[in-house]
C-alpha cells in the first residue's frame, strides 16, 4: 500500500489572521491540502497559497457538508497527500467535532496531530477587556452551546457556573435568558454580546438578561454571549 500522509487538526483562532499560533501558520505554509470551515477568513487562507483548498462549510444554522462526508474526505486526502490540514475556527477541541474526525482517522490508521487555537471565548474576553473570572465575584466559567444532536434536543445545557459563555448564541441565547430568569437569576445580570469576534467588523453590545430575553435583532455574523456578574462594566471602562 502507498504511504499515508499525516493530518493536522489546526485551530485558526477566532478570525484575525495574526491570532493563529506560530505552529499553525508554519504547518499551513507547508500543507498540500487544506480542508477549511466557512468561518475561516480569506486572510487566513492567504497563509497557504501553495495548498489545494477544500471548503467543507461547517457553519451553524446554514447548509453545510455532512460530518460523515468530511471524515471521508480527510481519509481520502491523506491517501494522496503528505501533509493535510483540517483548519477549524477557534480551537478544534471546543465545539469543533474533533472527536468524530479523530475517530475516523484513527480507524483508517492515519497519523493525526492537534494544534490548538485561541477559542472564541478567550478572544472575546480580551477584545472587550472583560475578564471571565473576577476575585470575589466569579471563580468558575462554563462554555456551552444549544446546538446539539437531534436526540439531545431537550437536554438542559446551561452549566451551573458563575460566568456563562454561550457559543453560537443568536436565537438560542434568547431561550437561555428566558430559562435563567425562570430559574431565579437576577433580571439585571449583565450580558456582553459580541459579533464577529476579533474581526474588523466586530460589534459589542452590553445589556442585561431581561433585555437579552427580548431578542438580539438580526446578527451579521457568528455571535458569542457572555453572562454573569463578572461582565459588569468597570466604572471607567470604555467599550
Amino acid at each position: 500500500m502507498p504511504a499515508l500522509g499525516k493530518v493536522y487538526l489546526i485551530g485558526a483562532g477566532p478570525g484575525a489572521q495574526d491570532l493563529i499560533t506560530l505552529r499553525g501558520a508554519r504547518l499551513l505554509a507547508q500543507a498540500d491540502i487544506v480542508l477549511h470551515d466557512a468561518l475561516v477568513t480569506s486572510e487566513m487562507l492567504d497563509l497557504c497559497p501553495q495548498a489545494e483548498k477544500i471548503s467543507v462549510g461547517k457553519r451553524s444554522g446554514q447548509r453545510s457538508v455532512a460530518q460523515q462526508i468530511i471524515n471521508r474526505q480527510l481519509v481520502e486526502c491523506a491517501q494522496r497527500a503528505t501533509l493535510v490540514v483540517r483548519l477549524k475556527g477557534g480551537d478544534p477541541m471546543i465545539f469543533g467535532r474533533a472527536d468524530e474526525e479523530l475517530r475516523a482517522l484513527e480507524e483508517a490508521g492515519i497519523e493525526v496531530e492537534v494544534v490548538p487555537g485561541i477559542t472564541t471565548a478567550l478572544a472575546a474576553a480580551a477584545t472587550t477587556k472583560q475578564p471571565l473570572t473576577k476575585r470575589g465575584v466569579a471563580r468558575s466559567v462554563g462554555f456551552f452551546t444549544s446546538s446539539t444532536a437531534a436526540e439531545h434536543a431537550d437536554h438542559d445545557a446551561i452549566p451551573e457556573t458563575d460566568t456563562l459563555v454561550q457559543y453560537m448564541g443568536g436565537r438560542e441565547a434568547i431561550a437561555t435568558a428566558e430559562r435563567l430568569l425562570a430559574h431565579g437569576h437576577k433580571p439585571d445580570t449583565p450580558v456582553v454580546v459580541i459579533e464577529n469576534v476579533s474581526r474588523a467588523d466586530q460589534q459589542t453590545h452590553r445589556m442585561d438578561i431581561t433585555t437579552l430575553s427580548q431578542g438580539l435583532g438580526t446578527p451579521h455574523g457568528p455571535v458569542l454571549v457572555m453572562i454573569g456578574e463578572a461582565m459588569r462594566a468597570r466604572p471607567h471602562q470604555r467599550d
